[in-house]
């Protein structure tokens, strides 16, 4: 155990179909317990499908910011955490399928389609104030209907305003911001139309619970033209489901604390001293294994998993991802990011952290795994 005080920032910067249903095989063949049907808090998105997508314009993408001043508080770490442990047996759920592969490298690593960003606005603020324009990461997982993006609770919900997000959309390997002005949406623009968390972060604000899985509409595309200096969409047609054109990682809790994983997102605030080594324009990546954090009695985080990892704000809701796999680009959702710690005290964040992945986390998967959208 480190002995010194360790100060983090939550940085807001992140199967089986046989039956017709999302289900998971584990060491015992049958599912683990469910959390009640209580603890999983669903809500619809306040905003349409065409609303949502049609606020983001390439300019408010681009001046769109990492929301840490909305959670700018540094706290201390007590003693090491103890009690993230499975509450029953491990369980998966495998990926929707290979994408085509790079050839496989031991000196790069081949960035997942699945990993994007994602954008809103904050409730309460006018819109057309660049101050409510945020952002943070995410990634799209397995799905009966293909329409799930898994990100960090702090990423939908304002723990502020006691309220979801508004204009909510997700970009699958978003790349620089110039490619929305050129339309070079690849895979397409995805609106939220639920989003699924767990009743303890939205009551309680424990970070213990910060994930969150959003179920989106079925993509567009959008090709942009200047009129009287100003960029309007020009031509806009549908890109059907997420999961159909992007894929899925796969799905496990319950797993050893002690992880080989990798986290994607796209990091781009500040470390404490002020240094900025990072834009939020592409995507970054780190490799490294998880073990047991200190406890956060500020967030009431006991129960949360790190690895060395230099991420900065715009990372939260980006995945982890264990049994990573180069030639498919897929693994297993393993944890998402949600703190950024720094914890030998030099003002730099060394490790990122996430909720231990366990049945409540399985139950509120579930919840939107099985859920229909347009």
């Amino acid at each position: 155990m480190i002995s010194r005080a360790r100060r983090l920032m939550i940085p807001l910067t992140g199967v089986l179909l046989a039956t017709g249903v999302i289900g998971a095989t584990t060491a015992t063949g049958a599912n683990a317990g469910a959390a009640a049907p209580g603890d999983v808090v669903s809500r619809a998105a306040s905003a349409s499908v065409e609303e949502a997508i049609e606020f983001w314009s390439p300019a408010k993408m681009r001046a769109a910011k990492d929301a840490t001043d909305e959670l700018d508080v540094n706290v201390r770490g007590t003693g090491s955490s103890h009690k993230a442990v499975p509450d029953g047996p491990a369980g998966t759920v495998p990926p929707i399928g290979a994408e085509k592969a790079k050839p496989i490298s031991t000196k790069q690593v081949n960035l997942p389609n699945t990993v994007g960003r994602v954008f809103f606005t904050l409730p309460g603020k006018s819109p057309t104030d660049p101050a409510s324009w945020k952002y943070c990461s995410g990634s799209s997982v397995q799905g009966k209907y293909r329409n799930v993006v898994a990100t960090s609770a702090h990423c939908v919900y304002d723990v502020k305003r006691n309220t979801f997000y508004d204009n909510w959309i997700f970009i699958p390997s978003y790349w620089d911001g110039d490619q929305i002005w050129d339309g070079k949406t690849p895979y397409g623009i995805y609106a939220a139309k639920w989003f699924n968390a767990h009743d303890d972060f939205v009551v309680k604000e424990d970070y213990d619970y910060d994930y969150a899985f959003v179920n989106v509409h079925g993509g567009v595309k959008i090709k942009w033209k200047q009129v009287n200096g100003k960029w309007v969409p020009d031509d806009v047609t549908k890109a059907g489901r997420l999961g159909d054109n992007v894929g899925g990682q796969g799905f496990t809790w319950n797993r050893s604390t002690k992880a080989t994983v990798f986290s994607f997102g796209y990091p781009a605030g500040r470390h404490p001293d002020g240094d900025k080594p990072y834009t939020g324009r592409t995507m970054k990546w780190c490799y490294g294994t998880t073990a047991p954090m200190p406890a956060g009695p500020a967030y009431r985080i006991q129960e949360h998993v790190g690895f060395k990892c230099a991420f900065t704000a715009g990372a939260s809701g980006g995945p982890l991802l264990y049994s990573y796999k180069n030639s498919s680009r897929t693994g297993y959702l393993i944890g998402v990011n949600s703190v950024a710690w720094d914890t030998d005290g030099n003002d730099r964040y060394d490790r990122i952290s996430s909720p231990y992945f366990n049945s409540d986390t399985y139950d509120v998967y579930k919840k939107a795994a099985n859920r229909w959208t347009e």
